[in-house]
């Protein structure tokens, strides 16, 4: 068996078997690497020590200095984390709160919407939806004019740069508001008619169907919920228990948001039949 040796300063020596050889070795049994590595030479040790790690297929950088030869593999490991109940909780209440939130922004734009149709008396807040083009862009009137109701037949309009005098005038003949404005220069008036029985009835029906576009926006909002509190339970983050529960909450939340829709359409339809 021939077998050399080559060293470096400070460096453990290393040991080199010819291809042939160490694979005959290799097929040496235990009690003869027990043998080997018992004998006092060094070099034998270190034979039986290479030999034994081959064997164990366990390769190079195996520490000869004493005791058994080990080596640790790492094994790399798929850690899956589950989310914790404040992580749950917490995205939970998101969800409840951007609902809410989109369940008054529509009510608030329902009710912004019936402000600006008119009934019996002048109202500023019948100009509220009125933009007009000034520069180049669209703004509300209400940001380029102070609007003031002198009584309650007619609406005073004094623009703060007087240049946007037509162009104020122009978004009004072209609104849905039916009146002629007066402009004189420095101001318009707005003279208000009575309105007829036909007129009153045609604004009733822009309420109604204002009212079922504020309803048909809060079922987008549920429906988008359910999707979220779905996508919960596919995650495993909530159980089919706690996701009917939560769509229970929702639907409540609704009837709600519902009920104050009904209201405010009662309450303008009630305002128009007035003469």
């Amino acid at each position: 068996m021939a077998a050399s040796f080559s060293s470096t300063a400070h460096t453990t020596p290393a040991l080199r078997f010819r291809a042939s050889y160490s694979k005959s070795l290799l097929s040496l049994p235990d009690s003869c690497l027990r043998i080997i590595a018992s004998a006092r030479s060094p070099s034998a040790r270190l034979i039986a020590c290479s030999l034994k790690t081959d064997k164990l297929g366990l390769g190079a950088g195996v520490n000869l200095s004493g005791g058994p030869v080990v080596k640790r593999s790492l094994q790399k490991r798929l850690v899956i984390r589950s989310a914790t109940i404040e992580e749950i909780e917490a995205e939970k209440s998101a969800i409840e709160n951007d609902v809410k939130s989109k369940m008054e922004k529509t009510i608030d734009t329902l009710r912004t919407s019936f402000n600006s149709i008119r009934t019996g008396r002048s109202n500023a807040a019948m100009l509220d939806k009125i933009e007009v083009e000034y520069y180049g862009s669209p703004v509300s009137l209400k940001s380029i004019a102070q609007i003031s109701t002198p009584d309650g037949s007619s609406l005073l309009l004094q623009p703060y740069d007087k240049s946007s005098l037509k162009a104020i005038e122009k978004a009004i003949v072209n609104s849905d508001l039916g009146v002629t404005p007066n402009n004189d220069g420095d101001v318009i008036r707005l003279s208000l008619p009575p309105l007829t029985s036909e007129r009153r009835k045609e604004l009733a029906k822009v309420v109604a169907k204002q009212s079922e576009e504020g309803k048909v926006a809060l079922r987008n909002i549920r429906r988008d919920a359910l999707k979220s509190y779905d996508k919960l339970e596919k995650e495993k983050k909530l159980s089919e228990d706690n996701v009917k529960d939560l769509s229970s909450d929702l639907q409540k939340l609704i009837d709600i948001s519902m009920k104050k829709i009904e209201e405010l359409c009662k309450q303008k339809e009630k305002e128009l039949m007035k003469v």
